[in-house]
């Protein structure tokens, strides 16, 4: 099928001057925004009791926090492509930093917990805005020779909250209150906005992607496969992630500095796989998947058990951040080859299943930890990624095949 865009001749022209120089530092920009979205969406779960301690509400209930931003990014994500498709996009990302900074000093703020799920409510939409726009920037940035290259950077900056973003929060939130944690992040985007105002150039659309192309691209069904395994990957490790400080905590007797450092060393875990899941996937998609959700499956399964020594919690923690760290980019390539011919269509409906399923991974696994407890969120978890290996095994496309199924 032929792509559903449009270009008009003024958009050919008025393309930015790319200078060696400034094409790096825009890239830069572009990654410590996405460093900074990563890290206020995920920093909750280093932060879960306190905040909710501070509130008077459940752990449970504090996972909205999780929850949220996922539904609303979920959202956010197509409408933001299709209704700002002729806005420049110099303008959308300084935007979508200057509300980020809002909803971060808003938390830091709140006397009560509703404006904390606002602030959410902004974040939510700053990433599905952000990531649908900034994902696909880096060919307009820098040289077409350096465009491979300025892309991984950009994409360095999701393992990197994690392994930096998240304890360094959790460390200062542990060390001057957890408020103090998002007036830090409020600070570091507003830095972000500065430099883009100062280092990214004009960039004029150079494509309209309508939501009729989206539709035919959710039709085919190597997407809707991609989004099978998507949503049972991505549920079983939210469900079981936003609430592995609970577990810590009361399972393993972990203190607070200790936790910091079993995130920080699952997070470097996660670099490592996310660059093995990135090498294995070109080549094997179909077991790529496989071993990382099954890894996920082991170690969300044995916690419960090997988790209740701090050399058996972290030894498991090891496996989970590998295993997890190539789940976003199997994820991503699945649904690039599904559609290779609508390569942003394809990076919106990931950008939005991904974030809807993380809402409701967090949502189940609060449910289940209010109602049951927090080892009986690992062995879900666990069993729900365990369905990923057997959906992989008995339905699964063939590599080569994503691209070609369902293609019209």
């Amino acid at each position: 099928m032929t792509p559903t865009t449009a270009t008009t001749p003024s958009e050919h022209t008025a393309l930015p001057a790319r200078t060696p120089l400034r094409g790096r530092l825009a890239v830069l920009s572009v990654m410590l925004g996405i460093f900074s979205i990563v890290t206020t969406e995920i920093l909750p779960i280093g932060l879960l009791t306190s905040i909710g301690s501070d509130f008077a509400v459940s752990d449970g209930t504090a996972g909205l926090m999780m929850t949220v931003p996922g539904l609303l990014a979920a959202v956010s994500a197509p409408l933001v492509t299709v209704a700002t498709a002729r806005i420049d996009r110099r303008l959308m990302l300084c935007a979508f930093m200057l509300l980020l900074a809002l909803a971060d000093f808003l938390v830091a703020a709140a006397t009560d917990y509703r404006l904390v799920l606002v602030s959410r409510v902004m974040v939510g939409i700053t990433i599905g805005g952000f990531w649908s726009i900034g994902a696909g920037l880096a060919g307009r940035l820098v040289r077409p020779a350096s465009a491979a290259r300025a892309t991984a950077v950009i994409f360095s900056a999701v393992p990197l909250g994690s392994v930096l973003g998240v304890p360094a929060g959790t460390f200062i939130g542990g060390l001057a209150g957890w408020r103090t944690a998002f007036v830090v992040l409020g600070a570091l985007g507003v830095g972000v906005l500065a430099l883009m105002l100062l280092v990214v150039p004009p960039l004029p659309p150079t494509q309209v992607t309508r939501a009729s192309l989206l539709r035919a691209v959710l039709a085919r069904p190597g997407t809707r496969f991609a989004l099978l395994i998507t949503f049972l990957i991505v549920l079983s490790h939210f469900a079981t992630y936003t609430y592995v400080t609970p577990f810590l905590e009361r399972v393993t007797h972990a203190g607070p500095a200790l936790i910091t450092v079993f995130l920080l060393i699952y997070g470097a875990a996660g670099i490592v796989g996310n660059f093995v899941g990135g090498a294995l996937v070109t080549r094997r998609p179909r077991l790529a998947v496989s071993l990382a959700a099954g890894l996920i499956a082991t170690a969300t399964a044995l916690l419960p058990v090997l988790g209740r020594w701090e050399a058996g919690a972290v030894a498991l923690l090891i496996v989970w951040g590998v295993a997890y760290g190539a789940v976003p980019v199997c994820s991503q390539t699945w649904f690039a080859r599904a559609a290779p011919d609508a390569p942003e269509a394809a990076s919106v409906l990931f950008t939005a299943s991904f974030q809807a399923t993380f809402a409701l991974g967090a949502l189940t696994g609060g449910a289940v930890l209010d109602h049951v407890s927090v080892s009986a969120v690992m062995v879900l978890g666990g069993g729900v990624a365990a369905l990923v290996v057997v959906t992989v095994a008995v339905a699964g496309p063939r590599s080569g095949s994503l691209g070609v199924r369902g293609r019209r």
